[in-house]
């Protein structure tokens, strides 16, 4: 079953990323196609999404996922700022 997780961070109002939005099924399904809509970077990494889930919405992710975290961000960043 596909599943999705959502992520903010705002590192001048937030000490880490949190979770913003999780679901399963339908409700991934629905994650991605919002995602896409306003054209928001996708990584899929299914191991990462697994250990994010367990994190309650409005919740920062723990300290043991943020190296994790940090190289998808990177991710983001190479993709959204191309030299």
């Amino acid at each position: 079953m596909k599943k999705a997780v959502a992520l903010r961070y705002d590192p001048e109002k937030e000490h880490a990323p949190k979770v913003i939005a999780k679901g399963k099924g339908e409700s991934a399904e629905n994650i991605i196609k919002v995602a896409e809509l306003h054209n928001l970077p996708i990584h899929k990494d299914e191991d990462l999404v697994e250990l994010l889930s367990k994190v309650e919405i409005d919740k920062e992710i723990p300290e043991k996922l943020y190296v994790a975290v940090v190289e998808v961000f990177g991710f983001i960043y190479k993709i959204t700022n191309p030299k």
